[in-house]
């Protein structure tokens, strides 16, 4: 007999699916007319510039668990070497070819050892860390950034998020989003999001007693 919470895990990963693929293309189309020079603009994602953060995305997007295991153990259980060694190999020899790259992954589903909602959050992330820098704005539908906001508030496995916001209160001003209590941080959704994975440049978004404390955590493990 087959397990009902199963069954709705399966159900809700299979859901979370079109939204990261519409993501990666609302992405991909946003990149498609960058210059040598915006290509090697600096992220928000530190040390990466905006076409390693994008070659980044596609090495998410290649591994499976049983390739993810590989490269860890090939690298000594280094991961951030790990990081490093998948976004070397998706970087091609120019800015076309990493766009074209990260072209194809649009419609994979293949992932390494995480839930899809961690998948959603990398692809909105790391593409707020490319388009911010760049000037370009995306409005991402609350929906999907309600989500990613709820999945961060109370987990530290990809990105430490619900630590970082332990004792404040955040509350979205365009959307459902709220959660915790103490010193009050709101603003746009996505903004929370970033600074909940350490984007201390995107606390500028934000008001309330609790901005502070948490520009403060910004950057730390």
């Amino acid at each position: 007999m087959t397990d009902p919470a199963l069954t709705a895990d399966r159900n809700r990963e299979t859901g979370i699916w079109p939204s990261i693929h519409a993501e990666r293309a609302a992405l991909a189309a946003d990149l498609a007319e960058l210059t040598d020079e915006q290509w090697a603009t600096p992220s928000l994602c530190a040390g990466l510039t905006v076409r390693e953060v994008l070659a980044h995305l596609t090495a998410g997007a290649s591994l499976t668990p049983v390739s993810w295991l590989a490269g860890v153990i090939r690298c000594r259980f280094d991961f951030d070497k790990q990081v490093a060694v998948r976004l070397a190999e998706q970087l091609g020899e120019g800015p076309d070819e990493t766009l074209e790259r990260f072209r194809r992954i649009v419609p994979s589903r293949t992932k390494p050892p995480l839930p899809a909602i961690a998948m959603l959050g990398e692809t909105i992330v790391h593409g707020e860390d490319i388009r911010r820098p760049l000037g370009i704005r995306r409005d991402h539908p609350i929906e999907v950034v309600t989500q990613v906001a709820e999945y961060y508030r109370g987990s530290d496995m990809v990105v430490v998020a619900k630590g970082r916001v332990a004792g404040l209160g955040l509350v979205a001003d365009d959307g459902p989003f709220a959660a915790g209590s103490g010193p009050l941080v709101s603003g746009p959704t996505v903004s929370l999001v970033m600074a909940m994975t350490g984007r201390a440049a995107c606390c500028d978004d934000l008001e309330g007693d609790g901005v502070e404390l948490l520009r403060g955590r910004c950057g730390t493990a």
